[in-house]
């Protein structure tokens, strides 16, 4: 593989292919026609994470029959950048002997993940040949989105009596096995975790000092049934590249390494994303019936909402008839409920996923939140009112307006409007701030309190508050 510079520019430097729609086409077409040779000059420059974004868009067929045709070792690079779902389709017509050959090049976790992907069978015949079988077999007890899905069991560790020499001769040993050595881990007889030491600290002590006198002893370690998302925030928050997991004896079973955890961060950032626009597990291979059956749900919710939201103007329909200019309010008390709504609630959620809030501090917040309420409330309301007041000048020339606000009394209108846009912002912002943190303590993922959810009951509350206020104040 040859070197990159990214310039300022984001330009790539001459010789390094760059992964687009032409190139897609060029390889699509000396795939089709068997250009094997051609096609393996062409991808050889192409990084992993470049060659998986090449496998995405190019047509299925093509896709399969180049990873075919790749190198064991190549194609084994690429798989851990590959989304879950293709990677299963992809694999889906391979040979066991091949997939036996490709997962052994893999570090522990991500072989992991491949085998727990894999059609049973096709796992059961793969899973004895490989070489860390046992390991794996370990691995795979564990559910997928805690520490002991991620860990990988390729780490170095050593025993309190030894010295800085025979350490750095373990490291020597294993360093091409395991690849990247954040750390090298102390333990006692028993194998339960004592301490650490960085290859920096290692290289810098003299070769005849003990382990045991350079070790941190100060180290943090997780559990494997620890929530993948707990293990990123600590990562996060301590600035660690490298996280021990060790049993409930304190026993040391591997370790999670930065990698892992951005994979993580960036999978929980995008479920969140999705699941605050109604969305849930798509993904951009998946079939139009697939993100039928994800999206509709939602959508049935949103039509349900707004059914009720016509029905509590329906209940209204007396003060309308007597007021027909409360109507142009409606999509100004929907759409700013609606809004505040969904601001407090991104916040709270972003805030409960990065560990910033916690659901102790529901009063706390609560109480900033309603201020923040009421000051963006008022100031709306006094612009809303003002507007209400210059409506009537504004369009005086059209036949429609001056029929519409023929006796119509703007200083009443003005104060309904303003008085009922402050409980609706308020209301909403209320609501926006306690669902997710109620979510939060029953347990269940507080993004879903947000987007189509936050929305409809705002616009319900909403209208309910606009035409009880201007009921009372206007007519």
């Amino acid at each position: 593989m040859s070197q990159i510079t990214v310039t300022d520019e984001g330009d790539r430097p001459p010789g390094q292919l760059e992964v687009d729609s032409e190139l897609v086409d060029e390889i699509a077409a000396l795939v089709e026609t068997g250009q094997r040779g051609m096609v393996m000059n062409l991808v050889a420059d192409l990084y992993a994470a470049d060659l998986s974004q090449l496998l995405v868009h190019l047509p299925f067929d093509a896709a399969r029959q180049l990873f075919q045709w790749l190198a064991v070792e190549d194609a084994a690079e690429v798989l851990p950048e590959l989304e879950s779902g293709f990677r299963v389709e992809l694999l889906d017509q391979i040979q066991p002997a091949r997939i036996t050959a490709l997962v052994d090049e893999l570090e522990t976790d991500d072989a992991a993940d491949v085998l727990s992907e894999l059609r049973p069978e096709v796992a059961q015949e793969v899973l004895p040949r490989l070489e860390d079988a046992e390991d794996l077999q370990e691995l795979l007890a564990h559910a997928e989105d805690t520490a002991g899905g991620i860990m990988g069991t390729e780490f170095v560790a050593v025993p309190l009596g030894w010295t800085v020499s025979e350490t750095t001769e373990e490291v020597r040993r294993n360093a091409e096995r395991i690849g990247e050595i954040y750390n090298v881990f102390v333990v006692d007889d028993d194998q339960r975790l004592r301490g650490k030491v960085s290859p920096t600290r290692l290289l810098l002590s003299p070769a005849h000092a003990s382990i045991e006198s350079i070790m941190e002893t100060d180290v943090l370690s997780v559990r494997p049934g620890v929530d993948q998302e707990e293990v990123a925030r600590m990562m996060q928050r301590y600035d660690l590249v490298s996280m021990p997991v060790v049993d409930a004896d304190g026993r040391l079973v591997g370790r999670i390494t930065i990698d892992d955890v951005v994979d993580v961060i960036r999978e929980e950032a995008a479920e969140d994303i999705q699941r605050l626009s109604g969305v849930s597990g798509e993904g951009p291979r998946d079939s139009a019936l697939r993100i039928v059956r994800g999206r509709l749900p939602w959508l049935v919710a949103g039509l349900t909402g707004a059914g009720l939201s016509a029905a509590v103007i329906g209940g209204f329909e007396g003060a309308l008839e007597e007021a027909v200019v409360l109507t142009l309010f409606i999509p100004v008390v929907m759409g700013m409920a609606g809004n505040a709504g969904i601001q407090s609630a991104s916040i709270v959620v972003q805030g409960l996923a990065n560990g910033d809030v916690w659901s102790s501090d529901a009063v706390r917040r609560l109480g900033k939140e309603i201020f923040v309420a009421l000051l963006n409330g008022t100031t709306l309301a006094l612009l809303l009112s003002a507007l209400v007041v210059l409506i009537p000048p504004i369009l005086g020339r059209f036949d429609v307006a001056t029929q519409l606000f023929a006796d119509v009394n703007l200083a009443r209108l003005s104060l309904a409007a303003g008085l009922s846009l402050i409980l609706v912002i308020l209301t909403a912002t209320m609501v926006g701030t306690t669902v997710p943190l109620l979510l939060q303590r029953m347990r269940i993922d507080p993004a879903l309190a947000s987007g189509p959810f936050i929305t409809t009951s705002n616009d319900i509350i909403g209208l309910g508050i606009y035409f009880l206020v201007a009921t009372m104040i206007y007519l």
